[in-house]
């Protein structure tokens, strides 16, 4: 029979057809789950409607030393308030830097206790997560953040639930550079920032490496940067919590 047996064709077809459909639901999943932009399972804040032109910097996965406290003295030189996502188990490890932040009027934010993908989901295990890390602000800073941002902004059902039962403020925003994690030129990563930045928005930088520390320098001198391009622009620095109208702390 002319082109093979009978169905060859047609599984040649569906071979054909697997490969795209796969990259479908992959591109599907990313979206619903680990998109910074996407509200379908609940609402993720990634920029805020103001005509005041502020922008909210943030940072991930410290403390960090010495690249924290290098941010925080980049940002009092210009008298600039951020918001701080910091790992309960950074902070139980070295809860100084946590303590300089409070203290100079930042605002710190929780990333849960581990940052480690397997304690991501499954409704106790998250719940295990954000009562450890709870705990863990209380213990070394006194502080019971309401401000939580999930490790690499993977949320579920689940972690919405959560948060509605402990009254967080679940918060996504936009990375200053989707390879900022890698550390470019701090050039590349202030010239997408500034790029990127609107009255509102609520830019995504780290301070640490998923709780491990690491090589932060480029950030730090970028922050530099996006600080000094964004005020002489006219901007002003803002912290999430002022953004959404409710005290930082229970």
């Amino acid at each position: 029979m002319p082109g093979g047996a009978p169905g060859a064709g047609w599984r040649r077809l569906g071979a054909r057809g697997i490969a795209p459909a796969a990259i479908g639901i992959a591109a599907a999943s990313y979206w619903t789950f680990m998109s910074p932009y996407s509200q379908l399972l609940g609402p993720f804040p990634y920029r805020f409607s103001t005509t005041e032109p502020v922008v909210a910097l943030t940072f991930d996965d410290g403390p960090n030393e010495p690249y924290t406290s290098q941010i925080a003295d980049v940002l009092g030189a210009s008298g600039a308030r951020a918001t701080f996502f910091a790992v309960g188990t950074c902070v139980e490890r070295d809860p100084e830097p946590a303590r300089r932040l409070a203290r100079d009027g930042h605002v710190l934010g929780s990333h849960g206790y581990s940052h480690r993908l397997d304690r991501c989901v499954g409704l106790e295990v998250l719940r295990d997560e954000v009562s450890r890390a709870e705990a863990a602000f209380s213990r070394h800073l006194g502080l019971r953040p309401v401000l939580f941002r999930p490790p690499w902004l993977l949320r579920t059902p689940g972690l919405f639930t959560i948060a509605h039962e402990q009254s967080l403020r679940l918060v996504s925003g936009e990375f200053a550079h989707v390879l900022e994690v890698l550390q470019p030129s701090p050039e590349r990563i202030a010239r997408r920032a500034v790029a990127k930045a609107r009255p509102g928005s609520v830019l995504i930088f780290h301070d640490g490496v998923e709780a491990k520390g690491g090589d932060r320098s480029a950030t730090v001198a970028a922050v530099e940067l996006v600080v000094a391009e964004l005020s002489a622009r006219g901007y002003g620095f803002t912290t999430v919590d002022r953004l959404l109208g409710i005290d930082p702390y229970r």
